[in-house]
């Protein structure tokens, strides 16, 4: 008995050392200590033995139970840790994404580049504005009827969040004389109810130019190469009246839909034009503001939605889904 103990022992403890996976763990586990295992035949046949024998046979059985059982578990783990940090080198690769550039952040960039090679330098300026910089300076009094049409979110005293990026414009005329050709980008925020094409907060790309004999001419020509260097050379833009405080005479500019090359559809409500910006000449009383001579100075100004422009360019149909960080939207831009 006690040479049989020895030699089981012996035996698989080195078949326990050679193991390499769970099914051979288990294999081996019902062999020594199953219902019909040769530890477990073993235990049952110490009845057998002298009575002298059987204490120090049994002390020695059990003892040996517990060390296999100890290794059988010890053993499990090692073989899970060894699963779980393996690598399956015939599998096949996971996909690589390449990183990219935010839509809203692509679009910016390419506006910005273009208008720069225009010859407009970029500025920009506080999210927190004064009454002054965001209205007064804009030819906004304080009854004008455009202020609650762009429901500010109003702070502390005469501070608020801009409702548009104009008050760098009023910054950048106060700080430098004429000739001025600026482009401003940022954040900007209005009380808006969230849908498919309004957020409360939004981007805004706005730009000014003032300096001698600046006509409604130069305007066009500039937006001109901008919708054409954008959205492409066969495009069109026409202009349409409107009104903004600022600007006399104001106007929006409208693309031909690009994506139904101006024949009517869905996106342009059938109307073959999409607008894309505002714009019109600097009001005098602006100029005056800053202490430009309107007799001497004239200028002209501009601003557009990024997030409607970007939408425009990659055919979306909901604001919203710029905001989502959706990876499966992202990667489809």
């Amino acid at each position: 008995m006690w040479e049989k103990l020895a030699q089981l022992k012996k035996k698989y403890l080195s078949l326990l050392e050679k193991v390499e996976n769970q099914e051979e763990l288990e294999s081996l586990r019902i062999e020594i200590l199953g219902r019909k295992g040769v530890l477990t035949s073993l235990l049952k046949g110490i009845k057998d033995l002298p009575p002298e024998l059987k204490p120090e046979v049994g002390k020695q059985a059990n003892q040996f139970k517990a060390l296999i059982t100890s290794l059988l578990s010890k053993k499990q783990e090692e073989l899970k840790s060894k699963k779980e940090h393996s690598f399956d080198y015939t599998l096949p690769a996971f996909p690589i994404y390449k990183g990219k550039l935010h839509p809203l952040t692509r679009v910016t960039k390419e506006i910005l580049d273009i208008f720069q090679h225009l010859g407009f330098q970029v500025f920009t300026g506080p999210e927190i504005e004064t009454d002054h910089y965001n209205f007064q300076s804009l030819n906004f009094p304080p009854d004008h009827p455009a202020r609650d049409v762009q429901d500010s979110f109003h702070l502390k005293g005469e501070y608020l969040l801009r409702t548009q990026t104009s008050p760098v414009q009023i910054r950048v005329m106060e700080k430098y004389p004429p000739p001025i050709r600026m482009i401003s980008p940022g954040r900007c925020f209005r009380r808006d109810t969230p849908d498919a094409t309004h957020l409360p907060m939004f981007h805004q790309i706005e730009g000014l130019a003032v300096d001698k004999n600046i006509r409604f001419t130069d305007l066009k020509g500039v937006l001109g190469e901008f919708v054409h260097a954008f959205f492409g050379e066969e495009v069109k833009m026409r202009f349409t009246p409107s009104y903004f405080p600022f600007t006399e005479p104001s106007a929006e500019a409208s693309i031909s839909c690009i994506i139904c090359a101006g024949k009517g559809c869905r996106t342009c409500s059938f109307t073959g034009w999409l607008e894309i910006l505002g714009a019109g000449m600097v009001h005098p009383n602006v100029l005056k503001a800053v202490n430009y001579n309107p007799e001497r100075y004239t200028g002209f100004a501009f601003g557009m939605g990024v997030e409607r422009i970007t939408m425009l360019k990659f055919g979306i149909n909901d604001i919203r889904l710029l905001y989502e960080n959706d990876i499966r939207f992202l990667r489809q831009i």
